[in-house]
């Protein structure tokens, strides 16, 4: 696998499509009465508390926030697509994935207790005042609600479009709990419905009760002037059905837990920020691993005579002799020069190859050499030179500081970063596979 082309909404500079100025039509004929522009806005700040930085954090192989970068970039509707954030290090990765970040958001703008609508009024009136850019239709992609149907921003757009009367279309699923059985305490100790319309709601069944739906976070489609004259809903709102199966809204590690899932057990249709990942063969015979940044953290130290020393973990030895044990046979291919390469390969007990300039070629050769096919093997690296190496055997794996291009085309992230556990962490994955599948044959 390689990491993704550009979107077509992509400028050479990489900080998305190129501006049109206000009133020049977007597409063309899909049958709307007039041509409108559309800005996406992904907000996404660094200072989350219940999962920390979790707008960068992988899921299911990409930052969260790619995911919403996606949906905007992939859908026919969309001009534009810019993130708001104050955080220095989520603009750079929302411009890898192909957003525009053309200003950061203030830091008075990124609190907990902000509101989503002086943050959007904020980029309208910076892309008006920097740009003299003013689109027609808002949409705010959550990166909080990951999973989205294909189709939903555009259907979004589209049902806005064909409402003249509306503000804003919001995404909705039914609702799991009917609140009509719903209750509020009261101060003298007693309760209330919590939707009294209904006389007693709450001992009808289900099936006698009126629809409900639940708010979700994929998509918002508003009137620019709706966010001008201070709502980011408006009173006419429109609701845009989803299919509840995707229905997440990640505020807590379980919720993330349970997404991932989702997204990586289920084949479920969806946005996705770049190819379908792989998953690790039923059978794996070689392990193929870079040397700096994965054995080591990149880091160097170097003495008045030039003498170079890295840092390793320990563990990486014991995981890399259960490996051993287990049958699958680890090797390095590296570019570094350096004598530690051999030094540490020695210690492992590991084959290794260094000074390469060809990493593609080196490993075709070790495959070729011990009769191993590409669809038993798998790879670990970190940085750009690894991702010729990536589509060349079965599963690409990436360190979890890797490099954003290797994070994009990798098949599986590694929560352990190089020289700090990621090839123990990758030793225990193999293994505890290559038991489970050894007791499902016993």
């Amino acid at each position: 696998m390689v990491a993704p082309r550009p979107s077509d909404k992509t400028s050479k500079e990489g900080r998305g499509v190129a501006p049109r100025p206000a009133g020049r039509p977007s597409k063309e004929g899909r049958g709307e009465q007039r041509s409108t522009i559309v800005l996406a806005i992904v907000p996404a700040r660094g200072g989350s508390k219940s999962i920390p930085r979790k707008n960068l954090r992988p899921f299911a192989g990409h930052p969260l926030l790619a995911y919403s970068i996606a949906a905007g970039q992939q859908a026919a509707t969309v001009n534009r697509v810019v993130v708001s954030t104050d955080d220095a290090e989520i603009s750079r990765v929302a411009r890898t994935y192909g957003a525009e970040v053309p200003f950061l958001r203030p830091a008075e703008l990124a609190q907990d207790d902000t509101t989503d609508l002086p943050v959007f009024q904020h980029v309208l009136r910076e892309l008006e005042q920097r740009e003299g850019f003013r689109p027609d239709i808002v949409v705010q992609l959550r990166p909080t609600s990951p999973v989205r149907p294909r189709d939903c921003v555009d259907r979004a757009v589209s049902l806005l479009r064909q409402h003249p009367e509306a503000d804003s279309v919001r995404g909705v699923v039914p609702s799991g709990q009917n609140p009509y059985k719903m209750w509020r305490l009261t101060l003298d100790g007693g309760m209330t419905p919590l939707l009294p319309d209904v006389p007693e709601g709450y001992n009808l069944p289900r099936q006698a009760l009126p629809a409900t739906y639940w708010q979700t976070g994929h998509v918002d489609a508003i009137r620019a002037s709706t966010i001008a004259a201070g709502s980011m809903s408006g009173s006419v709102v429109r609701p845009l059905v989803l299919d509840p199966i995707y229905t997440v809204d990640i505020d807590t590690p379980s919720d993330w837990l349970r997404a991932e899932w989702l997204v990586e057990q289920t084949g479920i249709d969806m946005v996705r920020p770049g190819p379908a990942r792989r998953p690790l063969p039923a059978v794996v015979r070689l392990v193929v691993l870079d040397f700096d940044g994965v054995l080591t953290d990149d880091r160097v130290w170097i003495d008045g005579e030039g003498t170079e020393s890295v840092a390793a973990d320990r563990s990486d030895g014991m995981g890399l002799a259960r490996l051993r044990s287990a049958g699958i046979e680890a090797i390095v291919i590296s570019s570094e020069v350096n004598p530690v390469v051999a030094a540490r390969c020695r210690k492992l007990g590991l084959a290794w190859e260094q000074g390469v300039a060809d990493k593609a070629a080196a490993l075709q050769a070790a495959l070729s050499a011990r009769g191993v096919p590409a669809e038993q093997a798998i790879y670990l690296g970190n940085d750009v030179n690894d991702l010729p190496c990536f589509p060349l055997v079965a599963c690409a794996v990436a360190v979890a500081d890797a490099a954003a291009p290797v994070v994009q085309a990798a098949d599986l992230i590694l929560s352990r970063p190089g020289g700090r556990g990621a090839v123990r962490e990758l030793c225990e994955i193999l293994i505890r596979r290559r038991e489970g599948q050894d007791h499902h044959d016993a």
